[in-house]
């Protein structure tokens, strides 16, 4: 089992806090979020880890130093998002992968839920996700997406929703693919038109809900594991002050 933390993104909404550090190293609770991040990853017996940095990547990459992580670089990261990031770790990618976004704290629990489970493709999916989102904002609908479930699968997700039924759950940042189908999802990502648009999209700045979507409608199939809780996505000062629910 591996593990690829996607840690690129420039945190915007986290200025000043992100103007001399990556957003990864954004402290909550007194740590920063990436050193969660990779304890509840050894603590859950992963110990082949990689990074992939992009924005103040010097300064991540030397605060990484001497922990056996494997260090990638997205030097596009002004012009990308999430799927590009992922790919630039691509030699990587030959076991077991988890992929974990690098702004969101998580139980280990959860991981533990989600490493344990024999489907080939799955996503950390919460049922409770609309008490964080009232946590964060006047409006849950607004910035949430849509998540369609049918006969224990995920059909749909990345979405913009018409109303709450079009939520069966949010879908957290946290991903396994295993071994089995890795190549499967390397070639579905290698034969997309780089010049069609994705979502509204170029290709190099495709979300990663979009990419999921795309692995679902090349037959492969998207288990939801179900949390309540347990977890907290930091994307804005106000998100410091989130609680783990």
């Amino acid at each position: 089992m591996k593990l690829i933390v996607l840690a690129a993104g420039k945190g915007e909404r986290l200025r000043p806090l992100t103007n001399d550090r990556p957003k990864c190293m954004v402290e909550y609770k007194k740590k920063p979020i990436i050193d969660y991040i990779i304890k509840c990853a050894k603590d859950c017996k992963i110990k082949d880890i990689a990074v992939v940095g992009g924005y103040k990547k010097k300064i991540l990459q030397s605060y990484l130093k001497d922990r056996n992580i494997v260090f990638y670089k997205n030097n596009n990261y002004n012009k990308t998002n999430m799927v590009a990031t992922l790919f630039c770790a691509e030699d990587f990618m030959d076991d077991d992968l988890v992929i974990s976004y690098a702004d969101i704290v998580y139980k280990k629990d959860i991981l533990k839920k989600l490493i344990n489970n024999k489907n080939d493709f799955s996503l950390i999916i919460d049922r409770k996700w609309k008490d964080l989102w009232t946590q964060r904002m006047d409006d849950p609908l607004k910035d949430a997406e849509t998540l369609k479930i049918k006969k224990k699968y995920i059909i749909e997700i990345g979405k913009k929703p018409k109303s709450y039924n079009d939520i069966h759950g949010q879908y957290i940042g946290l991903i396994k693919i295993s071994k089995n189908i890795l190549k499967k999802v390397i070639t579905i990502y290698k034969k997309l038109d780089r010049n069609d648009e994705y979502d509204n999209q170029n290709f190099n700045n495709m979300y990663m809900t979009t990419f999921i979507q795309r692995i679902i409608n090349n037959s492969i199939k998207a288990k939801p594991i179900f949390v309540d809780g347990g977890w907290v996505e930091i994307d804005s000062i106000k998100d410091l002050s989130s609680k783990m629910i």
